[in-house]
C-alpha cells in the first residue's frame, strides 16, 4: 500500500558535495583528548588554521569529571562544507584529539 506521503529512501540520499546545512551558518565542533595543553594548543591552532576572526567567546573548555579528558567546543560561522571538511580531517589526523565531533 502506497501513497503519495510516503517517503522514498532515494529520495533522502544526497549527492556528493551536497548538504542539508545552509552556509553561511554557526557551528560548533567539538574536540575531545587528553587534558594536556598540547591538545588544547593543537585544537586552537587547526581550527585557527581553517576560520578567520575567530570571537573571543567561541572557545569553551570543559574538564572530565575525573580530570583526565578536555573537551573543547569551538562555535564559529561556517561558510562552505569544504570549510567543514577540512577541519574534521585536520582534527582527527591531530595525535592529540582522541574524538572530533
Amino acid at each position: 500500500m502506497s501513497d503519495d506521503r510516503d517517503i522514498k529512501l532515494h529520495d533522502l540520499t544526497l549527492k556528493e558535495g551536497e548538504t542539508l546545512l545552509e552556509f553561511p551558518c554557526e557551528f560548533p565542533v567539538k574536540a575531545m583528548g587528553l587534558a594536556c595543553d598540547e591538545f588544547e594548543v593543537a585544537v586552537i591552532e587547526i581550527i585557527n588554521r581553517h576560520v578567520e576572526n575567530l570571537a573571543e567567546n567561541a572557545l569553551k573548555i570543559k574538564p572530565s569529571k575525573t580530570g583526565k579528558y578536555t573537551a573543547i567546543t569551538i562555535t564559529f560561522t561556517a561558510y562552505s562544507k569544504k570549510q567543514l571538511d577540512a577541519i574534521y580531517v585536520d582534527l582527527t589526523a591531530c595525535e592529540h584529539v582522541s574524538i572530533a565531533l
